[in-house]
């Protein structure tokens, strides 16, 4: 049984274009196995979180790192009464619209992309699964419901208005243009909030990557579990460690403790959720919506404590000098890759010079540029790169 606020299967505003129910899967499981069986979502295998690709198997990508944030969201999803197919649908789809190389490569290709519309990741998470998988016959995209629709959309929070977070929010009139253009086709209400199936995707994606984060900069070398036993949280979760496995070896000790960090945000997030929700008692999904703020939340201690960590990373992963040096070296490549795109772009593949050739004007011709790009993996990336302008791969210089 789900919860009255929960989205519920058999109300589902539905499709753009209708295709009837099927007979066994309910709108939004048919929604979460398209996702997974999209072209998209197997490219995230070789796109990564803060690491390029070749540097070491073992750390997480955007699939192993979706994979993840779609097993928090359920069981988030599933104490709270809500739709756990819907959550995970979202969960799974955050990260479509990631560009190769991390953030890194976002930063890169939206300040290549400002005069022709802009680009970010979530936006073009909407194109990709409303226009540039092309593999159904009836239509482009993978047809979704409105409901994962708008959680792509709207799972950090409303994109326009008064209650917009500042870290995400749009001017109405200047939205990125891949949004601009989904919404346009349909109205995902961007002043409000997402249900809260999505608020739980958004929520399970900074407990995923706040986990992991710190097991791969651990293996990298980058800190010791020294480091984090002076921080909030992991410091505490290593010291309940050693009280109860007083001599565990390096490697189980690591895993045991950052599982207890794991663990506690996950217990934190439930906790505050249902106190949340039985204060304000919302009746539909639509008062969560229109709540003014967000029902699924970190407590404001544990906010406090996850900042302190997330500073550290920031710090000593995020910006240590390897990494920087990495980050400078793709940034290159994604800076010669558009404009080489851009002046010759019977440089595509050929199944991209169908829509070069369609192409109204130099803005048209960036959108295109901007989704092949953002559609590389790392290596592929990098393989061009090398190709293209017949130089070492940056994966092999010193």
């Amino acid at each position: 049984m789900l919860a009255p606020y929960a989205c519920q299967p058999d109300a589902s505003r539905g499709r753009l274009f209708d295709e009837g129910m099927s007979t066994f899967r309910s709108p939004f499981q048919r929604d979460r196995d398209r996702i997974i069986h999209a072209s998209a979502f197997r490219r995230l295998k070789h796109k990564t979180q803060v690491f390029v690709e070749h540097e070491g198997d073992y750390y997480r990508t955007r699939l192993t790192h979706s994979i993840e944030v779609a097993q928090v969201a359920r069981t988030i999803a599933g104490v709270l009464g809500l739709n756990t197919d819907l959550a995970e649908a979202i969960a799974l789809a955050h990260d479509l619209g990631h560009t190769p190389f991390g953030h890194t490569g976002e930063d890169a290709l939206a300040r290549l992309m400002a005069p022709y519309g802009g680009f970010d990741h979530n936006a073009q998470a909407l194109r990709i699964v409303t226009r540039l998988e092309r593999h159904y016959a009836g239509f482009d995209g993978l047809n979704l419901t409105w409901e994962t629709l708008e959680g792509i959309a709207k799972h950090n929070g409303p994109v326009t208005g008064p209650n917009a977070d500042a870290r995400h929010a749009h001017d109405p009139a200047h939205l990125p243009y891949a949004l601009d253009e989904v919404n346009q086709a349909w109205d995902l209400e961007l002043s409000t909030h997402a249900s809260a199936e999505a608020q739980v995707a958004a929520i399970a994606d900074d407990v995923a990557y706040s986990h992991h984060d710190l097991h791969d900069g651990l293996r990298s070398g980058l800190f010791t579990e020294e480091d984090l036993m002076a921080l909030p949280v992991t410091g505490p979760a290593f010291e309940a460690v050693d009280r109860l496995y007083p001599g565990l070896d390096r490697m189980r000790r690591r895993h045991e403790a950052l599982r207890r960090v794991f663990g506690r945000m996950v217990e934190d997030v439930i906790h505050v959720a249902k106190n949340r929700l039985e204060a304000a008692q919302p009746k539909s999904v639509d008062e969560i919506r229109h709540m003014g703020t967000t029902i699924i939340r970190f407590s404001k201690p544990l906010y406090q404590e996850l900042k302190s960590v997330r500073g550290f990373l920031f710090q000593r992963m995020y910006r240590a000098p390897s990494v920087m040096v990495m980050r400078e070296k793709v940034t290159g490549v994604m800076d010669q890759l558009f404009p080489l795109f851009m002046e010759q772009p019977g440089l595509l593949p050929e199944e991209w010079q169908a829509d070069v050739a369609a192409a109204g004007g130099e803005v048209e011709l960036a959108r295109i540029i901007g989704d092949y790009v953002a559609g590389m993996t790392d290596r592929f990336a990098i393989q061009e790169h090398a190709r293209l302008f017949d130089c070492a791969p940056v994966s092999e210089r010193g």
